[in-house]
């Protein structure tokens, strides 16, 4: 099954200093078809206005992974991290029991970015945060693991059995990618254009993908998307 979600569609938020775009069910947006996918619960599309961003406010008991497209985002928080992610970084925070934290865009251009809410797999967990800069990001033709629960190296680790995949496909390049049993994919196109499986995605499209075992994704021109692969 795959359920095409074109930019279109989704949710939407524009005030003066953030543009919002939203793939499930979040703040003003409502859709009892879109309330998440697997423990996926938010996919928000960012565009945050230069020297603005969001004032401290609390989290608890979610998975928040931070996608970094254009421009930066600079973090802070009650545990006292303080931190900058960049273009093609991510940032993950563990909400655990409890935590604050305010993002800025202290940049002097606009920031967009990924905003993406997973379900931890036990509630009461350690809070904590962390960004760095993980090799092989900018490989192309391949699926490179950035966020993931299930033990693969050379990534952030999150609290779920999911893990979040960046690809870069160059024109005619191909990826497959198996899932396996019971398990879900989420798929968000961010730059040029690819087709998952014959869908063709536009840049921030999304695609819900169940009972499918083989994901093969085929770059029209080039292009660049993530890829969540969810327990079910």
């Amino acid at each position: 099954m795959l359920d095409y979600r074109p930019f279109s569609s989704l949710g939407r938020m524009d005030i003066d200093w953030l543009s919002a775009r939203y793939h499930f069910s979040f703040a003003n947006y409502f859709d009892p078809a879109r309330m998440g996918w697997g423990p996926l619960r938010v996919w928000n599309d960012d565009k945050i206005r230069a020297k603005s961003g969001f004032d401290p406010h609390p989290h608890r008991d979610m998975e928040i992974i931070t996608y970094v497209r254009t421009g930066a985002i600079s973090h802070a928080d009650s545990l006292g991290n303080r931190g900058r992610t960049e273009a093609g970084q991510i940032q993950v925070m563990s909400a655990g029991t409890g935590i604050q934290h305010a993002e800025y865009n202290l940049e002097d251009a606009d920031t967009t970015l990924f905003q993406i809410w997973i379900t931890p797999a036990a509630p009461g967990l350690k809070p904590r945060w962390e960004t760095r800069t993980l090799p092989g990001v900018d490989d192309k033709n391949r699926l490179i693991p950035l966020a993931s629960g299930q033990g693969l190296p050379e990534t952030m680790g999150i609290y779920q059995d999911a893990t979040l995949y960046v690809a870069h496909l160059e024109a005619g390049g191909e990826i497959a990618h198996q899932l396996a049993p019971g398990r879900k994919a989420y798929v968000v196109g961010f730059l040029g254009q690819a087709e998952v499986n014959g869908q063709l995605l536009n840049a921030r499209d999304g695609l819900a993908v169940a009972d499918v075992d083989l994901l093969t994704l085929t770059a029209q021109g080039s292009g660049s998307l993530l890829l969540a692969d969810l327990p079910g």
